[in-house]
């Protein structure tokens, strides 16, 4: 298991990662956009928007990011603001499908879901919350390919 940070911003995430690229060093292990979504029904503004990008800082980090769209937001969720967009992201192996289930229940409890736990269109057991103490989660399991 890795727990690394996520980071929400509202059409600056290629700005702000690029300077951390600046900062670390190192090459993004992915940069991808809202239009290279299947499907993408997107806004003309955030066409070029970044669903996720992810810079490896060490062996054991990973800084990863993404735009907020206003498409993929739950409707009980706080408007985006600066300050309110940082997640713990804990990353599982595909043989820990049942600790992703187990942490996010366990931490979810008296909290508030997001996005619950399903599976994705980019092969994981994917959900988001924030716990009863205000933190933000996502647990992310990557599947194993059929």
């Amino acid at each position: 298991m890795h727990l690394n940070h996520y980071l929400n911003f509202q059409g600056e995430t290629e700005a702000a990662f690029n300077f951390y690229k600046s900062v670390f060093g190192g090459e993004f292990l992915i940069f991808k956009r809202y239009s290279e979504l299947p499907d993408a029904q997107i806004s003309e503004k955030e066409k070029d928007y970044l669903l996720h990008v992810s810079l490896p800082i060490n062996s054991f980090t990973v800084l990863m990011g993404s735009d907020v769209s206003e498409q993929f937001c739950a409707p009980n969720n706080a408007p985006f603001t600066k300050g309110n967009n940082h997640y713990i992201s804990i990353n599982l192996d595909p043989h820990e499908e049942d600790e992703a289930r187990r942490l996010f229940n366990a931490l979810s409890v008296n909290g508030e879901i997001e996005m619950a736990l399903d599976n994705t269109f980019w092969g994981a057991l994917y959900g988001a919350f924030t716990d009863q103490f205000g933190v933000k989660w996502m647990v992310n399991c990557q599947l194993l390919a059929e």
